[in-house]
């Protein structure tokens, strides 16, 4: 029931005066109306009807009123994630710039070195000699032994594989910075020209040398003239150096399987480990083995030799160190029954195994300074007093799937002169190419 009559200019007693704003809900007034009095009907209705301007017209004004604060929705709970930035664009370091501030960090305390996808599968010893090249073997299996070393926080032996994505845990070490000596490049050229010339086979992924008797394949105490060594030189501009996947005797000639990559490397290294790569050996022993062929089975350690040397003998099953050991080998050709050609497959890879295998059945090979074992016995005249052993053919899948490498090597020169000597020819057709690859 609405109490008050009609008055003068308002509704009722106590109403506002109309011109002293708008009502509680109402609209604003119109911009550019006069204050306090309200538009016409017709002029409201004319600024309807009036056009909208283009949009390249359009002018913003402030609003007439303060716009509400904004309140965001509530951050859930927890710590707040950095911003995310794109990194700089920027060449990668090269392996020497990596090598050097490793060192450099290596120095002053422990660091946890995590294995890279093309570090995979390396052996412990190998990941340290390319991590850090001012290390020593010694120094290497030094602190392997002690337990220094450790993967995923457990101890590690220096022949065990890494896994992509695996930590190493390295010790605060002493490197000495060795001293920066200027590369020649005559010394280069030459050594390129060396490799160039022993080279058996080659193409993109691997090299297979003929390895001259008497070059060392790595560097040892006192051994400054090495394959591994020479292979600097043919570093490519991207840093790859050629790396060794398989190892000879200093005084074992014949082909040596070398990977221009890494990738090349490790799939090599899977070859030799699967025992998928056949290798056939020859060797002239002494006396002439009475089955013509045959499979010699053993366990093999190493021992402590009288003049301090490393050699390797027949050990029991289950012995320290003991690792078993298996090579089948044919007769080719004999000499009057006081020497015989053999031809030799190793199906494991143990150090000295051929050697050992040949005088542990009574027939070393000629030239054997650490096993050649027959007292009394005289080498025959014309034949030098040389290891006749030759790693004659390796056959292994290229790593890149296209199809299969077969190279074989000559014999070298005291060889040589040895089968013309005993009139040896080199046979179409070798006995033991039949043998088991188990």
């Amino acid at each position: 029931m609405r109490t008050g009559g009609k008055g003068t200019g308002g509704k009722g007693a106590g109403a506002p005066p109309r011109g002293n704003g708008p009502k509680r809900g109402g609209r604003p007034p119109a911009s550019g109306a006069p204050k306090g009095k309200r538009p016409s009907h017709d002029a409201r209705r004319s600024a309807r009807a009036r056009p909208r301007p283009a949009e390249d017209e359009v002018v913003r004004t402030e609003p007439t009123r303060d716009p509400k604060p904004h309140h965001p929705a509530p951050r859930a709970a927890g710590p707040r994630k950095p911003a995310t930035r794109k990194p700089p664009i920027t060449d990668a370091p090269t392996r020497a710039e990596v090598k050097a501030v490793t060192a450099e960090v290596l120095a002053t305390g422990v660091q946890q070195l995590v294995v890279t996808p093309d570090e995979n599968e390396m052996r412990i010893d190998r990941f340290l000699e390319a991590r850090f090249p001012q290390l020593s073997f010694s120094h290497i299996q030094r602190i392997v032994r002690k337990g220094e070393l450790r993967v995923n926080g457990k101890r590690a032996d220096s022949k065990d594989r890494l896994e992509a994505g695996q930590t190493v845990r390295i010790p605060p070490l002493k490197l000495e910075q060795a001293a920066e000596r200027p590369r020649s490049a005559k010394a280069d050229n030459d050594t390129i020209g060396f490799l160039r010339s022993i080279t058996l086979y080659e193409d993109d992924d691997v090299i297979v040398l003929n390895k001259p008797a008497g070059l060392a394949v790595q560097g040892g105490s006192g051994t400054t003239r090495h394959v591994d060594g020479m292979l600097d030189a043919l570093t490519g501009k991207d840093g790859q150096k050629p790396r060794l996947v398989h190892r000879l005797d200093k005084d074992t000639a014949g082909c040596l399987v070398i990977a221009k990559s890494r990738f090349a490397a490790a799939t090599l290294a899977k070859t030799f480990r699967s025992r998928s790569a056949r290798k056939v050996y020859w060797a002239l022993v002494a006396g002439v083995p009475r089955v013509r062929q045959g499979r010699i089975s053993t366990y093999l350690a190493r021992e402590e030799a009288y003049d301090g040397d490393q050699r390797m003998a027949i050990a029991e099953h289950g012995g320290e160190g003991a690792m078993h050991a298996v090579t089948y080998y044919a007769v080719v050709e004999t000499a009057a029954q006081k020497l015989g050609w053999l031809s030799l497959k190793p199906v494991t890879g143990r150090t000295h195994q051929l050697r050992a295998h040949a005088a542990h059945i009574g027939h070393p090979i000629v030239g054997d300074p650490k096993y050649f074992n027959i007292q009394n016995w005289e080498l025959p005249g014309g034949i030098q007093n040389k290891l006749h052993l030759l790693a004659r053919r390796i056959v292994l899948p290229h790593p890149r799937g296209k199809g299969t490498i077969d190279v074989s090597a000559p014999l070298p020169p005291h060889m040589r002169q040895s089968w013309n000597l005993l009139g040896f020819e080199d046979a179409p057709y070798d006995p033991i190419v039949d043998a088991p690859d188990e």
